[in-house]
């Protein structure tokens, strides 16, 4: 088996394509934090068990794992790529068991509202994650704001806490958003 690595636009985390899908079609990308429930995710479960791991994201065929500042990537870089390794050799799944991405519950929009959404979900899906997950991360709509135009996105992996990625939403994805979608004046970060 051959894993490849990328850098990421965060220097504190390092894309790795196993030459596989990570995550089943149809399943949303998983992100954990350490000290996170991972029960129902035994490759997270064994990155954690790597001193100075902090994150672990799981996208459609790659998996990005963030560093803490105590340690470089020279040093973590062979130790992750052996759990990998080991993990899939193992015939390992990722994920075990019904774990859930996000506990937030979705508003519910209606009207012209649910069509504006319906459009800003569509852009986000077809010209924004896929350019996200070049970076080793994911974005996702959190909400839309009628009465201010505002936009809530939330980024994870490797954009999550990326030094670029006000950046990135602030340049890229607003004036896309507002280019397509003139109901929408600004995108914020979600918390």
């Amino acid at each position: 088996m051959f894993i490849q690595t990328e850098d990421t636009p965060n220097p504190a985390t390092l894309k790795f394509l196993p030459g596989r899908n990570v995550v089943a079609e149809g399943m949303p990308p998983m992100e954990f934090e350490k000290g996170d429930d991972v029960s129902d995710a035994p490759l997270a479960e064994m990155l954690f068990s790597i001193p100075g791991i902090d994150s672990v994201f799981f996208g459609g065929d790659f998996i990005s794992v963030s560093r803490n500042n105590k340690i470089n990537w020279q040093r973590l870089k062979p130790a992750v790529l052996g759990a990998i390794m080991d993990f899939y050799v193992a015939g390992g799944d990722v994920l075990t068991g019904a774990t859930s991405s996000d506990d937030d519950q979705e508003e519910v929009y209606e009207g012209d509202v649910l069509e504006i959404v319906d459009q800003i979900k569509e852009l986000i899906n077809t010209r924004i994650r896929p350019a996200v997950a070049q970076d080793g991360g994911d974005i996702v709509f959190k909400r839309f704001d009628v009465s201010d135009g505002s936009v809530y996105l939330q980024m994870k992996g490797a954009c999550a806490g990326c030094p670029s990625s006000t950046m990135t939403l602030k340049s890229g994805i607003e004036n896309l958003l507002k280019h397509y979608v003139p109901e929408v004046t600004r995108v914020e970060q979600a918390i």
